[in-house]
């Protein structure tokens, strides 16, 4: 089974992707951070099953493993948690040689992190992803962190985990929604750096929604491997790893302004809105070609997410929201934005009209 290597000038780490892999968790955690106490931080709606097969494992290797659970819900993912969480893990005594071992999605991966981060000013920290959206993106490159009542993510630290264990088994009880919102990043991946994988991805596609094994590792390798090479260039966003956040900056504006009550768009669907309204926006500016556009759209189509929406706030208010964004650099929105399949680059002097319009032209 395939295992892709992320190497830094200060750290490395293996990601391995292997069906069966939590039930290896204990011998796979000793190898890289031996340790006589360990925390897992598990996701309370799967604590009973792959949080306790984690458990397990790491008793069966020797370790006294405290268990934390948690809510996977963006009101969840906040200071107060990360408090609860380093005070079970200082009860626990804890050590700078205990490893935090997250799992679940990732919003469990960005907290357990951060309080991984923030322990005893950082102990080792190994991710076990369980839904599709964490195994190609939150559980790869170190960024954790929590959301405040100013917007999403502005709190946190790059904290590179020692390990991160795939197992695409889980994907077998994962909800429908959730794997087709995972998909999206994986989409994002194949318009930013690799139109090969964009092509693969519309081959295989009945395939992966019908969970064949081979094709879902090849799917988490693929993408692995690309967020480990833009990682490996650009660790803390100072250049190219600002490319994987296409979509993102609408797609972060949609979450935090809708009805919570009102079947709220998952992030997966809000990434998926943001990439074709980031992607019209490039063809009205004549940035790409309208065939990028069309093939997006036509693919999200068949993934079952969203390419237009009625759902959405007025335009000023979504623009008053993406200028909180934490990539506002002088005040100015940055957008990613395709050039062509497989290409984009940062745009930060795009004028508020064309925000506007591309907004507007979600709506249908």
């Amino acid at each position: 089974m395939p295992t892709v290597k992320l190497t830094l000038p200060h750290h490395a780490y293996d990601i391995v992707i292997e069906p069966g892999a939590l039930a290896q968790a204990g011998e796979r955690v000793r190898a890289v951070v031996p340790h006589e106490r360990a925390a897992v931080v598990a996701d309370e709606n799967i604590r009973s099953t792959y949080g306790r097969a984690v458990h397990e494992a790491l008793e069966h290797a020797g370790y006294d493993a405290a268990v934390c659970s948690m809510s996977a819900s963006e009101s969840s993912k906040t200071l107060d948690t990360v408090a609860g969480l380093l005070d079970t893990m200082l009860e626990h005594r804890m050590e700078r040689r205990s490893p935090v071992v997250a799992v679940g999605g990732g919003i469990t991966g960005d907290v357990a992190g951060y309080a991984a981060a923030s322990l005893l000013r950082g102990v080792p920290f190994v991710q076990c992803p369980t839904t599709l959206l964490a195994m190609v993106d939150a559980s790869v490159g170190g960024k954790t962190g929590v959301n405040t009542r100013q917007g999403k993510n502005l709190v946190g630290a790059f904290h590179q985990p020692a390990l991160v264990l795939i197992d695409p088994d889980t994907l077998a009880t994962l909800p429908p929604r959730d794997l087709r919102g995972g998909l999206a990043e994986c989409v994002k991946h194949g318009v930013i750096r690799d139109a090969g994988l964009f092509d693969w991805i519309d081959a295989n596609l009945d395939a992966v929604l019908g969970l064949e094994r081979d094709a879902l590792v090849e799917l988490i390798r693929r993408n692995v491997a690309i967020k480990a090479a833009v990682v490996q260039e650009d660790e803390t966003e100072q250049g190219v790893r600002a490319h994987l956040n296409f979509g993102h900056t609408f797609a972060h504006a949609i979450e935090a302004t809708q009805d919570p009550s009102a079947d709220p768009y998952s992030h997966g669907e809000a990434v998926a809105l943001g990439m074709v309204a980031a992607a019209r926006l490039a063809v009205d500016a004549g940035r790409c070609e309208p065939a990028v556009l069309d093939r997006l759209e036509r693919l999200l189509d068949r993934i079952g997410l969203p390419t237009s929406s009625d759902r959405l706030v007025p335009e000023d208010a979504l623009l008053a929201v993406m200028r909180s964004d934490k990539k506002v650099r002088d005040g100015r929105v940055r957008l990613v934005l395709p050039d062509a399949m497989g290409a984009v680059s940062v745009v930060d002097d795009t004028p508020d009209a064309a925000v506007r319009a591309a907004w507007a032209s979600l709506r249908g």
